[in-house]
């Protein structure tokens, strides 16, 4: 491994932060995701349908 000297201990609590607020990213997008899943579904459960399915 490459020497890092004293420096280390700032690089890796870097990376371990990054990677924390980006796990935390994705995980927030895939539940919007899943709670606009589930609103859109109640809607169209209740009869109302988006506008690019109604016919004209």
């Amino acid at each position: 491994m490459i020497d890092l000297g004293p420096h280390i201990t700032f690089i890796l609590s870097s990376y371990i932060g990054t990677a924390i607020v980006v796990s935390l990213l994705i995980i927030w997008v895939w539940a919007g995701s899943n709670k606009q899943k589930r609103r859109l579904a109640d809607l169209e459960a209740q009869g109302i349908v988006r506008r690019s399915q109604t016919e004209s």
